[in-house]
């Protein structure tokens, strides 16, 4: 058998696991561009629930999470989501630079005590959708704040209090 793709998402303020999404998207993207929102959000809910188990009352958070992925996907802009924690995401391979900026980072948000999401994202294809050109890079709420370099951590420090804000 085929070894499946899990991706994750956000799905009304929790990280869960899709399985198979990255292909879905690719194929809503090549035959369904320029469809109504109703039509592509239908699709993706009835390709992805043969892969992936959807329960009932959870079926309206899914449908906008993967519209919300197919959105990153094809490059659409998109508004703040304000039904989960901060989010932040360190873009990059994993080189040891990466790796000091996700610690930073934890560090930080422990001092602060600041509940946030931190996900450190290292598929090329996924660093590719923030159109950044270096690593590491540092996303906090959908904002790229950094790119080829890891901020000192007064700097991070006052971006992630300001943030709570």
């Amino acid at each position: 058998m085929p070894e499946r793709e899990v991706t994750q998402i956000m799905v009304g303020g929790h990280r869960i696991g899709s399985i198979d999404l990255n292909p879905a998207l690719e194929e809503v993207a090549r035959d369904f561009a320029g469809r109504p929102e109703a039509e592509i959000k239908a699709t993706l809910m009835k390709r992805l629930g043969r892969s992936n188990y959807i329960v009932e009352k959870a079926r309206a958070g899914y449908e906008e999470a993967f519209y919300r992925e197919y959105r990153k996907f094809v490059g659409e802009p998109l508004p703040d989501d304000p039904s989960g924690p901060l989010q932040i995401k360190v873009l990059g391979p994993g080189c040891p630079e990466c790796d000091r900026l996700e610690r930073d980072l934890m560090a930080i948000m422990a001092e602060l005590s600041l509940p946030a999401d931190l996900e450190h994202v290292r598929d090329i294809k996924q660093i590719a959708c923030y159109g950044v050109m270096g690593s590491p890079a540092l996303v906090i709420g959908g904002k790229v704040m950094a790119v080829g370099r890891v901020p000192s951590k007064s700097q991070l420090k006052q971006w992630l209090a300001a943030s709570r804000r």
